[in-house]
């Protein structure tokens, strides 16, 4: 017989799960449909995030500024990243693409290791949100509830900058005719690499906000990159729309699965996204056609 009460806590792990997956996905599709790379270390800037918001929490003890700090370092390191080594592969064939970025990715988890060791790290969640909260029919741990709310605002804020803003349309043009763009005077590469750098900001964001949630381990970004990229196939890959709708679908099928049998999570995820690729290849908010 069913428990509901568990059913319907699980649910919530899910939509906690999924919001935290849709933002995630968010930043590896913006910077794919934008940019065309596709960035195996944005698992590794997911925990870049959570350990560089770690530090600045260790000096300050404000939750806010580890988020802030933990969000700019990601944000910066995107920049560097892409102006000195990303910029000469975007002309590169995919498999290129797809060898320096996991290269990075495994360079930054060995630094991190080297800094912190392989023990896990956590980082109390804000005053404002200890606690548990009543539902009414349930109770629920208050600072899960918050990170749903505080994913929800950060993937607003990104549609806002990137889908109504003027930067977002010059990027978009890029995109289709760059020579054009240059033309007229923007110089669009400068445009790419603010993408990517918000591109890995959403990343880091979600690993400081995920850490009162998750401990914090230099490996923690391994797991999260293949349920992302599971999320962006099912959503539409480079569908800002898509990986919100991909998340949340990963995240309920991993949590109400976990819930039955843990061991079979990963294996109902991926039969999700074998049934998606069969029914519709382009993923359902996706396009076809796209270069």
């Amino acid at each position: 017989m069913i428990n509901w009460a568990n059913f319907v806590s699980q649910m919530f792990n899910g939509l906690v799960l999924g919001a935290l997956l849709a933002l995630i996905s968010s930043g590896l599709t913006i910077i794919y449909g934008t940019l065309g790379v596709l960035n195996l270390a944005h698992g590794a800037m997911f925990m870049l995030g959570g350990y560089a918001g770690y530090v600045a929490y260790t000096y300050t003890e404000s939750f806010i500024v580890a988020v802030i700090a933990g969000s700019l370092f990601v944000m910066v390191l995107g920049v560097v990243m892409e102006r000195v080594i990303i910029r000469h592969f975007y002309d590169r064939p995919h498999e290129d693409q797809l060898l320096v970025t996991f290269g990075l990715s495994i360079v930054f988890v060995e630094v991190v290791r080297f800094f912190f060791g392989s023990l896990s790290l956590s980082v109390p969640a804000p005053k404002l949100f200890t606690g548990i909260t009543s539902l009414g029919f349930m109770y629920y741990p208050t600072y899960r509830l918050a990170l749903v709310g505080i994913v929800a605002v950060a993937l607003l804020v990104l549609f806002v900058v990137l889908y109504r803003t003027r930067i977002g349309m010059i990027v978009r043009a890029g995109i289709e005719d760059s020579m054009m763009v240059d033309s007229l005077g923007i110089n669009v590469y400068r445009v790419f690499m603010v993408v990517f750098g918000i591109g890995a900001m959403a990343a880091g964001f979600a690993g400081i906000v995920n850490a009162p949630v998750v401990s914090l381990t230099p490996d923690m970004g391994e797991a999260i990159l293949v349920q992302t990229f599971v999320v962006v196939v099912i959503g539409g890959v480079g569908s800002f729309p898509g990986a919100i709708l991909g998340g949340l679908i990963a995240g309920e099928i991993i949590s109400i699965t976990s819930m039955v049998n843990p061991g079979y999570a990963y294996v109902m995820l991926f039969a999700a996204m074998v049934l998606v690729l069969m029914l519709r290849p382009q993923g359902l908010l996706g396009t076809r056609g796209r270069e």
